[in-house]
């Protein structure tokens, strides 16, 4: 029971009134506590009419200075703390936002889009799928001769904190078309093959293109994905430096999940550009896969990282 104030009683404690005794104390109900007088309260013990004693009173009953609100101005400053905070754990934690810089993903993605990019899932052990955008670091000097620019002061703390895209990270978006156990092969100008199947790709490459590119600098192609690895590919097939083109490097080609940094689920802006991003039919079809008993276990990550997320729900409908 928390502490109550109780105001000065008339009398003196443990004397009798001249002619019948003392009445006793009756306690009020819920805590209440009566002050002044006992003839301000009824016989059932709850106030009547009366100020309740220890509210807007000082020590002994006299009125006390009622406690001014705090300045907007000096909240101020501790909502934009905490605001920051929370935007700096969004960013590290659970999504982050990215600028696409180039036409390699049309039409999926347009220069100048932005990105959400979920960051939680890996978290709980979730690797890349077959047919998601993903973002990930540049395995191998991928962007070499690429331009860069010079961000000013505030574009490098909102790009930090996670409420602009970054400028400075070398970091690309491409598509998973085969991940660890894999074979991807790519004749003429295809359909593109994946463990034998064609993939259907003529939702999402970009129209006029051919699913494979006939030239001699790695359009043309049959690998066998490692675990622990990714291929990709642009949807702009005729305009993408992806893993076809970079087969000389250390990971040929290949890029390592540990690079990853997470699937990119919506596209944010602009308005009238806003969709989601889902994995296409295609990859979905049977016997694709090259070792169908470990497909469940892709699934179940996400499932945990859905039940961590529930109890943070919950709380915040409570409390509002």
């Amino acid at each position: 029971m928390g502490d109550v104030a109780v105001g000065a009683r008339s009398g003196h404690d443990g004397e009798e009134h001249r002619g019948r005794p003392a009445e006793s104390t009756v306690p009020a109900a819920d805590s209440a506590v009566t002050s002044g007088n006992d003839s301000g309260a009824a016989e059932d013990g709850r106030v009547t009419g009366e100020q309740r004693s220890g509210e807007g009173q000082g020590p002994g009953g006299t009125a006390g200075t009622p406690k001014k609100p705090r300045s907007f101005w000096k909240e101020l400053p501790i909502l934009i703390g905490i605001a920051l905070v929370l935007a700096l754990l969004i960013k590290t934690f659970l999504v982050q936002a990215f600028s696409i810089p180039s036409d390699s993903m049309q039409n999926t993605l347009q220069q100048g889009d932005r990105v959400l990019v979920d960051k939680l899932t890996p978290w709980f052990g979730s690797e890349p799928e077959r047919g998601e955008v993903v973002v990930f670091h540049d395995p191998d000097n991928w962007l070499a001769g690429e331009p860069t620019t010079d961000p000013n002061a505030l574009q490098t703390f909102l790009s930090w904190i996670g409420l602009m895209p970054s400028a400075e990270e070398k970091d690309l978006i491409k598509r998973v078309i085969g991940v660890g156990g894999d074979t991807i092969e790519c004749k003429n100008t295809g359909p593109l093959m994946v463990n034998g199947k064609a993939l259907n790709e003529q939702d999402y490459v970009y129209a006029g293109n051919t699913p494979c590119s006939v030239d001699d600098q790695g359009g043309q192609f049959k690998v066998k994905v490692p675990k622990g690895y990714i291929w990709v590919m642009g949807d702009h097939r005729q305009n993408s430096r992806d893993s076809r083109y970079n087969q000389s490097d250390k990971h040929h080609g290949m890029v390592p999940v540990k690079d990853v940094v997470g699937r990119a689920v919506v596209v944010a802006w602009p308005i009238n550009r806003w969709a989601t991003l889902p994995v296409p039919d295609t990859f979905d079809q049977p016997g694709l896969n090259a070792q169908p008993a470990a497909a469940g276990l892709t699934v179940a990550p996400q499932g945990i990282a859905l039940l961590g997320v529930v109890p943070v729900v919950l709380w915040r409908r409570r409390k509002q």
